[in-house]
């Protein structure tokens, strides 16, 4: 079983910044791929960022330059900064890890963009 618990997320300006952070339960050094996701409302969930245990790292085109994965296992978490955010950011972001034949999500963290 892998728990996930998303953190980080709120009201912000246009231009401005957060920090998502991923805690996930056990060690993650087993997991081979991590990832954030977001839906926003009215639209299918979407790939945002994955980041693998070898530190490759992909980004949806809508957010590179802004956005930078990262994970830091030895603390078992996983983060998401996000800079230059728009007002299309606005979304729920949840952290995803395919382990042992499963997927698991976190409960998401709801980020809003607006001034």
């Amino acid at each position: 079983q892998v728990q996930l618990v998303e953190s980080g997320g709120g009201l912000v300006q246009p231009g401005g910044s957060l920090r998502l952070s991923c805690a996930a339960s056990g060690s993650m050094f087993r997991f081979v791929v991590m990832d954030w996701y977001r839906q926003a409302p009215g639209k299918q969930r979407e790939l945002v960022a994955t980041i693998t245990k070898s530190g490759n790292i992909n980004y949806a085109d809508s957010v590179k330059g802004r956005f930078t994965i990262s994970r830091d296992n030895a603390k078992n978490t996983m983060y998401l900064q996000m800079n230059s955010l728009k007002p299309e950011d606005t979304a729920i972001y949840y952290c995803h890890v395919p382990w042992g034949g499963y997927e698991y999500w976190g409960q998401g963290t709801q980020v809003t963009v607006s001034s």
